[in-house]
This record gives structure tokens, sequence and C-alpha cells, in this order.
């Protein structure tokens, strides 16, 4: 099995002078839940390169044990820092796709072309994808075959609107991704307690709502790739 993961390549936090980008823990964790289950990955940003790290992702209450093992991971490090352009890969070459989040993409995979076309692919194609916390911000804009909204009916999770006041960016980023989602016609849901675990999957379609649940989010879309395996084993048994 192969994922593609798609990274962002934004640094910067709107106006504030902060900076931005990937949350850590929100690539740490589903790597080595992808990695340890057999799965071969391939790390993808706009850019190419390194992406960028938000730096409170990095600070002692944001570290975890995934986060630990990826900081004394070279291997890991370096396959990191020279992500591919993501205009330079095929959804031919894949079994399923992770968008991590930060609030790096709802500035640039929110509307990026290259990952608009390959998502599109992937659903034409029938092969899940996955997206957590800020990264559902991917799907807003897909549609499916017939020109209908992909999101329309369809039920998933993504960092809330109450967590992103009490993360104090509700006024900073360019749009609040629940009211996204929900304005596109997705049966949206969150977790009973703000920043807990919450997965949502949808068929072949994986969300996560915030950082803890980037792990989860992963262990569902090995269990749809191993569920995909056994269909095409099956498959060619009674043919």
């Amino acid at each position: 099995m192969k994922v593609l993961m798609v990274m962002t390549s934004h640094e910067q936090l709107g106006d504030t002078g902060a900076k931005t980008g990937l949350w850590l823990e929100e690539f740490a964790a589903p790597y080595y839940a992808l990695l340890d289950a057999g799965v071969e990955l391939v790390l993808a940003s706009p850019r190419g390169g390194q992406p960028p790290i938000d730096p409170s992702s990095e600070q002692a209450g944001a570290l975890t044990d995934a986060t630990r093992r990826f900081s004394e991971d070279e291997d890991a490090q370096e396959l990191l820092a020279h992500t591919v352009r993501l205009d330079s890969v095929s959804s031919g070459d894949f079994d399923g796709t992770f968008y991590p989040g930060g609030h790096g993409p709802l500035w640039d995979l929110a509307t990026d072309e290259s990952s608009h076309e390959l998502l599109e692919r992937f659903i034409s194609e029938e092969k899940p994808i996955a997206a957590v916390c800020h990264a559902p911000i991917v799907l807003k804009d897909l549609v499916n075959a017939d020109g209908t909204s992909f999101l329309r009916g369809r039920r998933v999770t993504g960092f809330s609107d109450a967590e992103e006041t009490m993360a104090g960016l509700a006024e900073v980023v360019p749009e609040l991704l629940e009211d996204a989602l929900v304005s596109r016609g997705a049966i949206y849901s969150k977790a009973d307690v703000d920043f807990a675990s919450h997965v949502v999957v949808d068929g072949l379609l994986v969300t996560g709502q915030n950082p803890a649940s980037s792990g989860p989010a992963a262990e569902a879309l090995i269990k749809i790739l191993h569920q995909s395996t056994s269909d095409a084993r099956s498959q060619g048994v009674a043919q």
C-alpha cells in the first residue's frame, strides 16, 4: 500500500507577523501509524522541500510520543525536509492520501489547483481521502463527476469554530473551517469536549477534528486501505 501525505507550504499567520505552517503532531502521529502498518509513504507540498512547522506545535505543551519519536528520527526528518512538489505527483501511483493540518492549509491548500485536481482524481478513482484539523478545507470546492458539491450530504468534522475562538485566531484566519464545510452542505459534527479526539468516516472520506484526532484518523484510513486490498483480492479470486 502506498499513501501520499500532503503538507502546507504557507508560513505567515495572516497579518499578525507570527509564523504558522504544519502542526507537527498532525504529521508525526499519522506518519508513524501508517509507517508502522507497513504503508509506503511519499510526502508532498505545493512548493516542495521543507514545509514550515508551526512553532507553537514544537512547544512543550504540544509535544507527544509521536513528536518526540520524530525528534529522534533522522530518516523521517530528512524525508520531511525534502517533500516533492505537489504538481509532480499522480493519483494513479497511490492507494490513498492523508492531509495533515495546521493553520497553513487555510491559506494555500484551500485554493491550490494541483491539490484540487489531485483530490478530484482520487474521488473518481474511488480511493480514500483523509484530512485532519484545518486540512478539511481542501474539500470545500471539490465536485463529483456530475458537477454537484462533493461535501453536500457528507458527514465530516474539522477544527471547530469554538476551538478557533479558544485559540484566539477566529479573526485572523481567512475563513472559519466549520462554517466553510457547513456552507457547502456538509453534515458537520464535533466532540462534546473541545480539543478531544473526534473522527468521522463517511465512505472513503476520513476527517479528524483536531491534533488529538490525527492518529485515530490515520488508523481509520488504514482500515479502509486494508478493506480495499481485501476486496480487490476477493474479486481477483472470484474472477
